[in-house]
């Protein structure tokens, strides 16, 4: 592998002359720009805007933009001169626990080789000492014209260096995190440890670029005259999910069914989370303007069924017989309530009916008492009468 960059590794007191190798490479399918027209190339010239001229790369120098628009020319003999103690060393600073990086830092990645053989024995005992010692060192460069933070870690036998963006370029995360409250119950951070099980590991060295390989394929068909293959559409993203718990349940299933294995046959984890998180489901309370609702479901209001003769819970058989059982009973009183209810209304109206005749009987006599009075009264007065006009 060809060298960018040499210089040497300052450990103290020791140096330890190095080459840097990039340690990645680019394998995306790269474009030119066409003329649609006609298939021509279009290619960029640096044009001065002064003399609209094309200018050859000779005649090309650095400048920085100021605020208001103008241009201050800085040569690279002036660069040169700067103080810059790490322009052609690797400079460690400390070494610290690999965890204190930030994954965020990092950035580029290259390989250090030793330079010589001299080399060699300082390279070998830095590297030992890094494993033994389980630190990554922290160490300044410059590269490509300026001073850059890098990172100092072992990769099988050879010393790698990651290059760390200054913690001053890392921006802080505001605005990103959700800003509303939510609420993440345990059954649903169970199914997602059930899915992220399910899932498991996997051989980084397995994985490759789907995409890359469908636009060579394309470039390959269309190369040699052919029409393109069609492909069915890619699946919709970001779709709103509805129900968390379904939707991680399904993902457990479909992963299951990806690694060949029967998706009825899930683990006992799945299998005793997947009831706990429907039941939590029903049971959980809802969010009502912010509050929480106090109304349960019916599921959790059930008691458990009742303990039989040798202290276990009664089957469905039996707890549907008893039921039945007390339906039955239950209709019996319902009728016998009936029953007493219609003799007791008939025993109302007989005593009303009584009641009225015993009236209406007292009535006649009444008037029949007054009746015969009155006919007595008459004869008493026709009697005297009579006496009366005999006397005289």
């Amino acid at each position: 592998m060809r060298s960018i960059w040499n210089g040497a590794i300052s450990f103290g007191l020791v140096s330890i002359p190095i080459k840097l190798v990039n340690a990645t490479e680019s394998h995306a399918v790269s474009f030119r720009q066409i003329h649609t027209e006609d298939g021509g190339r279009i290619r960029y010239r640096k044009v001065c805007e002064l003399e609209e001229r094309e200018v050859p790369t000779a005649e090309i120098g650095k400048g920085y933009e100021d605020a208001d628009g103008s241009i201050i020319p800085i040569t690279d003999d002036e660069l040169a001169t700067l103080p810059i103690p790490t322009a052609k060393t690797i400079e460690i600073v400390a070494f610290v626990p690999a965890d204190r990086i930030d994954p965020l830092q990092m950035g580029a990645a290259y390989y250090l080789a030793a330079s010589g053989t001299p080399a060699a024995k300082p390279y070998t005992l830095l590297r030992e000492a890094l494993k033994r010692s389980k630190k990554v060192a922290i160490a300044k460069f410059a590269l490509r014209g300026r001073e850059r933070l890098g990172m100092l870690r072992v990769v099988d036998d050879v010393i790698a260096m990651h290059g760390l963006l200054w913690p001053d370029e890392i921006r802080a995360p505001e605005g990103v995190a959700p800003d509303t409250e939510v609420t993440v119950r345990d059954a649903e951070l169970d199914l997602a440890d059930a899915l992220m099980d399910t899932l498991g590991e996997v051989d980084i060295d397995t994985l490759h670029d789907d995409y890359r390989d469908a636009v060579e394929e394309l470039i390959a068909a269309k190369a040699d005259g052919a029409a393109p293959a069609e492909r069915a559409p890619a699946g919709e993203g970001g779709g709103k999910v509805i129900d968390l718990l379904a939707a991680l349940e399904n993902s457990v299933r479909e992963a299951r069914t990806a690694r060949g294995e029967s998706p009825e046959g899930t683990s006992r984890k799945v299998a005793d989370v997947t009831p706990l998180a429907r039941k939590s489901s029903r049971a959980a309370p809802k969010q009502v303007g912010g509050k929480k609702s106090t109304s349960t479901s019916a599921s959790a209001k059930k008691k458990a069924a009742p303990a039989g003769p040798t202290g276990k819970k009664t089957t469905k058989s039996s707890a549907t017989k008893t039921s039945t059982s007390r339906a039955k009973a239950s209709g019996t009183k319902a009728t016998d309530s009936k029953a007493s209810n219609a003799k007791a209304t008939d025993s109302k109206a007989s005593a009303r009916t009584s009641a009225r005749k015993t009236s209406a009987n007292t009535s006649a006599k009444k008037t029949a008492t007054a009746t015969s009075g009155a006919k007595k009264t008459a004869a008493a007065k026709k009697t005297t009468s009579g006496r009366r006009k005999a006397s005289a």
